[in-house]
């Protein structure tokens, strides 16, 4: 079969819209600073002026959010943005087959998206944009970024109140993300990021908040290839944190294609369906 060949449509979109098109209330941000022996390069700067162009899109200029919005205002958006997708040049096929995948993936994604006929529509998986970063590019700085400008554009009612959650494969990544934030929230006065486990997603929600609740954003954090469609020893339950979808999730090197990591990619897209997902990788390969 020939290798279907990935084209860049997002940012070409994003890079058209003017600068001076977006409110203050989404361009008054410091891109540069990070922390105290750290600041961001030219091309990482970029890549979070582009992502804050498409929230704006997605989030204002599709339909401006309304603080207790109908869910079904976030479908038109989806509608919307697949449109736009089209109107720039989509014309690839990219609705899932649901007769080729096997029963139990395909009954699962029945749960939570219309099919048509044998195949789901990819509007249904459109509220996503995804960061090409090669190893060594400070890819995680932009992570830890990105959060911040997610916890200031909530704190602005300019984007729902999603919960944010990070999610990769190995252990090691998840501690350079520990250390970044620890180093950024020592540069910071009226923000800091609070890292929890998505196992203590529950304990979290029943905590009460501090005196300082204002000036913090917690993110939860997990293994990706630990998240399932079953409860095991370490193995989590997706539907245990589904939180009706709410979820912007940044997902560090979404690329790996095998079958049980295609499923994976499916819950992901399931956990955010009425948030936005967010996919840093070197190389992509989407199901």
């Amino acid at each position: 079969m020939p290798e279907r060949r990935s084209r860049v449509l997002l940012q070409h979109m994003v890079e058209d819209i003017p600068d001076t098109t977006l409110p203050a209330n989404w361009v008054d941000f410091n891109l540069t600073a990070f922390s105290q022996d750290k600041t961001l390069w030219d091309y990482q700067q970029r890549a979070l002026q582009n992502a804050l162009k498409a929230l704006w899109k997605y989030y204002e200029d599709f339909a401006d959010y309304q603080p207790g919005e109908d869910l079904k205002t976030n479908t038109d958006r989806k509608r919307q943005l697949w449109q736009w997708y089209q109107d720039n040049g989509l014309r690839e096929e990219f609705s899932l087959d649901l007769s080729r995948r096997n029963h139990r993936l395909a009954a699962l994604l029945q749960e939570y998206y219309e099919a048509e006929g044998d195949r789901l529509p990819y509007e249904h998986f459109i509220n996503r944009m995804g960061f090409w970063m090669a190893t060594g590019s400070g890819k995680t700085l932009v992570i830890v970024k990105l959060i911040e400008l997610l916890a200031r554009l909530i704190r602005r009612e300019e984007i729902p109140p999603c919960d944010i959650l990070f999610l990769t494969h190995r252990d090691d990544l998840i501690e350079q993300l520990k250390r970044h934030v620890q180093e950024f929230n020592r540069a910071q006065s009226n923000l800091r990021i609070v890292l929890r486990n998505l196992r203590d997603y529950a304990t979290v929600k029943r905590e009460t908040n501090s005196l300082f609740h204002e000036q913090e954003v917690t993110v939860f954090y997990y293994r990706s290839d630990n998240l399932s469609d079953e409860q095991k020893e370490k193995i989590i339950d997706f539907r245990n944190y589904d939180n009706d979808g709410r979820w912007y999730i940044l997902l560090d090197e979404a690329h790996k294609g095998d079958r049980e990591e295609s499923k994976r990619q499916h819950l992901y897209s399931i956990l955010s369906r009425n948030g936005f997902l967010f996919n840093f990788s070197a190389t992509f390969t989407d199901p």
